[in-house]
């Protein structure tokens, strides 16, 4: 099931930093608004994905 947010970005020095506004802990950075899309997909999977595979032994 595929969900839209909105993306609610501001410059800070050289930086794009942004959030989800529905979804309150997903912030990231980039430096153009393409990176910083990507940043924030991966924060947002990071937050809501319940299982994850362990790592193999030995890493």
């Amino acid at each position: 099931m595929r969900r839209e947010f909105t993306l609610e970005y501001w410059k800070d020095g050289e930086w794009l930093v942004g959030r989800l506004v529905e979804v309150p802990g997903v912030l990231s950075q980039g430096e153009t608004l393409d990176e910083l899309r990507a940043n924030i997909q991966d924060a947002y999977e990071l937050l809501t994905v319940d299982e994850r595979e362990a790592a193999p032994e030995g890493v």
